[in-house]
């Protein structure tokens, strides 16, 4: 015997994530067809979160931290999110930053050898 769910047209509950800039998060909670894809959902999502389809279509996007294909079907309880591609280096951004702090006259990193890059 069926359950009252599957003949009703069962629905899930997603959460989907996007931050266009930083301190800028968006996110929205939605109820979708169960079986539904990430591909299928984007014009839905992309419409509850305020960003254009075709943008988000560009980005990677991954379920709690894990990138996956558009094709994945989305479970209940899945957060979507949609990461935006890197500005800078985090290695090239943490010796800029040890550059512009400096090393002080303590620590590892007080007595480098002479012409030695910031942080080696």
């Amino acid at each position: 015997m069926a359950s009252p769910e599957s003949q009703l047209g069962a629905t899930i509950m997603v959460v989907a994530v996007y931050s266009p800039s930083a301190r800028d998060v968006r996110h929205a909670e939605l109820m979708l067809p169960q079986g539904s894809t990430v591909q299928n959902a984007l014009p839905v999502l992309a419409q509850a979160l305020d960003v254009p389809a075709q943008e988000l279509a560009a980005l990677q996007c991954g379920i709690w931290g894990q990138r996956c294909p558009p094709d994945k079907v989305l479970r209940p309880q899945d957060r979507i999110e949609w990461y935006r591609p890197l500005r800078v280096d985090p290695k090239v951004a943490r010796r800029e930053r040890f550059v512009r702090q400096g090393a002080k006259s303590a620590g590892l990193f007080a007595q480098r050898r002479p012409g030695a890059k910031a942080g080696y």
